[in-house]
């Protein structure tokens, strides 16, 4: 075995993903003097999401004013709501600004983490290009993020199809769609953005609906050189945006969980959005929602409603029964005839376990643990029985209506502030305690009750029971009150 490198003073500390989670964490772990510290990643590269999703149009729903640190403003944004490119161009510049770049460890995929009882440490298996490696740390830390781990769709024949297949998360660009018959699976986030584009080159899309989803008009323009200008030299116009955008995003948190009555104006306004980009009626109705506003995920797009009314595309309603070698059969009965299947049908979130195998105290399995009873954490960052275990983006923190690095940001400040009480105490671990898990997760789906994320749909959102375990059933200023500082009688520390 063969223990990492650390600072005699300092905790060794396992970060485990490379995304604006992973990065953010290594900045804060600098600024406190703190450099005992690898970032495992999986893949060739840091990036995470950003990294990864390279499909064409792929791009941020947030405003990119937001979307970024608030330590770190970009006062060259190109456009009101930055791209794939652009935003992991400015995660690599974060990275290399702040000099966390030689802390990552790429091609280190963690495989399992388990809690040594008898020298309260971690032992980390690490697969480094196929080669097993165990390491010792302190403290890990899980930054992989729950899109992280494409889903593709189980239905019947699926590896019987002999064209080309692949996950729109796993893009593969050697591959000429232009003239091609094309099946789309899925009209989710991903699909809304890369669909105008494959109907731009494509000969036919067939692209097969399960469910209609709401879409709004995505208010998306250039930066102009003027205002990069002002941003630049005097920042804090910027702050202004930033926060603008904020408390615009943020005051959407009352349809959302306060009052779902009050996306009836929201909804009149995506229908008529609809009526106004799709002419034919008979498409039109394929197209319009059946479940309240905000209940699925909101998708933003001004390019996919006139895309998809195009003569080359078909959107299937009809369940899909199997996938034969040329293509896709329905329940119907009719073939569909594809060169081409692309799977947007999003990530593993719900009722897969953990992202790799963590056993904590007794042997406990976080992973049997998720499976059994949905994804279940404190704060979204810690949880019973995984001493030094902590996560970022964890259950119960995603967002339906604001920025997502917002409560990133709220996460390392308060795994930072579980170090500051860890030194302060001088004890070598702090687990929480069950009962306060438990009250925690009691109230968040008391609450959750009177969402709109529980108003009648089925969304990734949920556990396949329909317990949400994906969003925060609230304010993300409340969030940030709540993990700016450490309650010390919610853990118990060992020495």
């Amino acid at each position: 075995m063969r223990p990492a490198p650390s600072n005699p003073v300092a905790p060794r500390i396992a970060i485990v993903g490379s995304g604006f989670a992973g990065i953010g964490m290594a900045i804060r772990l600098q600024q406190m003097g703190i450099t005992s510290f690898t970032i495992y990643e999986a893949a060739a590269d840091i990036g995470g999401t950003w990294r990864d999703n390279t499909y064409p149009g792929a791009a941020c729903d947030v405003p990119s004013h937001l979307y970024s640190f608030s330590f770190e403003p970009n006062p060259a944004w190109s456009r009101a709501f930055g791209g794939q490119a652009e935003i992991f161009a400015y995660l690599k510049h974060c990275a290399r600004k702040y000099g966390v770049e030689r802390y990552v460890r790429c091609h280190a995929r963690v495989a399992s983490t388990r809690f040594d009882e008898s020298r309260q440490v971690w032992h980390v298996e690490v697969d480094v290009n196929g080669i097993r490696e165990t390491i010792e740390a302190d403290i890990v830390i899980a930054a992989s993020g729950p899109l992280s781990r494409p889903a593709m769709p189980k239905i019947a024949g699926l590896d019987r199809f002999e064209g080309k297949l692949f996950h729109s998360a796993r893009w593969d660009h050697a591959y000429p769609l232009d003239g091609k018959r094309v099946a789309v699976i899925g009209t989710g986030a991903s699909a809304i953005q890369f669909v105008p584009h494959v109907q731009r080159r494509a000969a036919h899309i067939d692209l097969f609906q399960r469910t209609a989803p709401w879409i709004m008009p995505k208010p998306d323009k250039p930066v102009g050189p003027r205002a990069q200008w002002l941003f630049r030299h005097l920042p804090f116009t910027q702050r202004f945006v930033r926060n603008a955008i904020y408390w615009q995003l943020e005051s959407r948190a009352l349809a959302f969980v306060v009052n779902p009555k009050l996306m009836k104006l929201p909804m009149k306004f995506g229908l008529s959005y609809l009526e106004r980009r799709v002419k034919d009626p008979a498409l039109r109705a394929k197209l319009t929602p059946n479940y309240r506003l905000g209940c699925k995920r909101v998708l933003l797009s001004s390019d996919y409603f006139p895309a998809i009314s195009q003569p080359n595309v078909d959107v299937v309603t009809t369940g899909i029964r199997e996938i034969v070698a040329n293509g896709i059969v329905t329940d119907d009965g009719v073939h569909h005839g594809a060169d081409a299947i692309i799977c947007g049908t999003g990530f593993q979130v719900n009722d897969v376990g953990a992202p790799f195998d963590v056993t904590g105290l007794e042997g406990a399995d976080l992973g049997a643990m998720w499976l059994r009873d949905g994804p279940q954490a404190y704060l979204g960052t810690s949880i019973a029985n995984f001493p030094n275990f902590f996560m970022i983006v964890g259950p119960n923190t995603g967002l339906g209506h604001n920025s997502m690095i917002y409560m990133i940001e709220s996460q390392v400040q308060y795994i930072a502030d579980c170090l500051r009480v860890l030194r302060k105490r001088n004890a070598r671990t702090m687990n929480l305690r069950p009962d306060v898990q438990q009250k925690f997760n009691a109230r968040l789906q008391q609450h959750m009750q009177h969402s709109v994320w529980t108003s009648g749909c089925h969304s990734w959102y949920q556990t396949q029971s329909g317990k949400v375990t994906a969003l925060w059933p609230g304010f993300t200023f409340s969030f940030r009150h709540r993990t700016r500082r450490v309650r010390p009688h919610d853990y118990r520390f060992g020495r």
